[in-house]
């Protein structure tokens, strides 16, 4: 069982509780993990960059004067790679670079991600996640009382807006709801933050998928 600080919003700690490592897998995958960052970062390309091949270019394929007697270099036509407004020798075409993953490998890279965390001891949950109305200020008070000033990833259980205008503009900070969190984001942060209910959802989804349960 691994506990988890609970605080209150000025960073005072209100009590801890208990997760138990089975619910979210029992052990850190880190082939898992490396697949998943991957297929983030791979699906965060456009994969638009093209260029023109020398048969895609424009242009006659007249050679442009006799090969030998001019006094010039031997030069074929317009088009060829090496004059300006030619071709490219390997041109660079439109591919996707996308890559996928089945829903129970992602859920379970993704509890590998919260597991790492927690047994590194950078995992907070503030009960109440509430504010009044949108202030930068306490919301990064809130952060830094917690050590999450530094780099932190906010789990909320639902949309709230009061919230999320308070820590947009905090630099390395970023709110998501608890359904959109993924192995990339949660490692890429040194600090992970929920809301009691975004936390208990986290590991009611985890015991879901069981103790060693298997990618499909």
């Amino acid at each position: 069982m691994i506990d988890v600080p609970v605080y209150d919003m000025g960073g005072k700690q209100t009590g801890s509780m208990q997760i138990d490592e089975a619910s979210l897998g029992g052990e850190v995958r880190v082939d898992l993990l490396k697949q998943a960052v991957t297929m983030w970062r791979a699906n965060q390309r456009q994969g638009s960059a093209r260029t023109k091949s020398r048969g895609m270019v424009r242009g006659s394929t007249r050679k442009l004067f006799r090969q030998k007697g001019t006094g010039n270099a031997r030069m074929g036509n317009v088009r060829t790679v090496i004059r300006r407004g030619g071709g490219v020798a390997f041109a660079k075409l439109d591919r996707s670079v996308r890559r996928d993953m089945t829903r129970k490998m992602k859920q379970l890279a993704r509890n590998s991600a919260l597991l790492a965390k927690l047994k590194d001891g950078n995992v907070a949950i503030i009960d109440p996640l509430e504010m009044a109305e949108p202030k930068t200020k306490t919301f990064y008070q809130m952060l830094k009382a917690v050590g999450g000033d530094r780099g932190c990833l906010v789990a909320l259980d639902q949309p709230n807006q009061t919230v999320y205008k308070s820590g947009r503009n905090i630099p390395k900070t970023e709110l998501r709801e608890v359904r959109e969190l993924n192995a990339y984001e949660i490692l890429r942060r040194r600090k992970v933050v929920f809301s009691k209910p975004a936390f208990e959802a986290v590991v009611a989804d985890g015991a879901t998928i069981g103790a060693g349960g298997q990618p499909e």
